[in-house]
């Protein structure tokens, strides 16, 4: 039986979204995810995982919130060589977010905050947030800052105390715990092994794609990851999130 207690929005009806919508729910929380290649050991919907668990847990926190269903595919062109990938071009993925906010602010959805977790995404987002606030009646909040979405989810590992840092995060410590934390049964424990380690440029991983610094296609060390990690990044991210989406949204009410 359904649960009114759910916060993901697929799994209203039209009319419980119409009731919702009149009892005061305000924001739906949109992730930008993606289907590619995240190692031997981890699934190709890895950023789509993590995008519908922190769209959830975001929209609970806030509790004026639904959670949209995460977008996918991304923008994974870098990852072409491997096997499964999935991938849009930016100004298809552009189309796709306009497309989701023009919906949701045209039945009553006044605030609408997207939420990248794929790499390849965030200068989509930044790029087509100021576009569609400019068109639609609500606003947009786009918390699509790369460095930051990366420096918390090692603030999470030291703070689960795993004592080790990835510059860049891509199937290593950081997303292994993630899935754990979610579904650790879509780990592959038997194809855990140490990827790339050494110095990295984002240029060269963009240009040259993945399969040109790691052959696995992992970056870092997912042995590292344990599910209190996975558990204590998704936290992080969660609560410095809300943080800012209130604190934009007191902005908005001159409060």
């Amino acid at each position: 039986m359904f649960s009114p207690e759910s916060v993901r929005l697929e799994e209203y009806s039209y009319s419980e979204i119409e009731r919702a919508l009149e009892d005061g729910t305000r924001t739906a929380v949109v992730a930008v995810g993606s289907v590619e290649q995240h190692g031997p050991h981890l699934p190709l919907i890895m950023d789509t995982l993590a995008g519908d668990e922190l769209s959830r847990r975001i929209a609970e926190r806030l509790g004026d919130a639904l959670a949209a269903p995460t977008i996918r595919p991304g923008c994974s062109g870098h990852h072409m060589e491997f096997s499964g990938t999935i991938t849009i071009s930016p100004e298809t993925l552009m189309d796709t977010i306009r497309s989701y906010c023009r919906s949701l602010a045209e039945h009553g959805f006044e605030y609408i905050v997207l939420v990248p977790t794929h790499g390849g995404n965030f200068a989509p987002v930044n790029t087509v947030a100021p576009e569609i606030a400019r068109e639609i009646d609500a606003d947009v909040i786009a918390l699509a800052d790369l460095d930051e979405h990366m420096i918390l989810m090692n603030q999470g590992l030291h703070e689960a105390g795993v004592a080790y840092e990835e510059p860049v995060i891509h199937a290593g410590a950081a997303e292994t715990a993630i899935v754990m934390a979610i579904n650790e049964g879509l780990v592959r424990t038997d194809e855990l092994a140490a990827g790339y380690e050494g110095e990295i440029r984002t240029a060269q991983l963009l240009s040259e794609g993945f399969q040109s610094v790691t052959e696995t296609g992992v970056l870092g060390d997912p042995r590292e990851a344990t599910t209190e990690a996975g558990e204590a990044i998704l936290e992080k991210i969660t609560t410095t999130y809300v943080e800012q989406i209130e604190t934009e949204l007191r902005s908005e009410c001159g409060t």
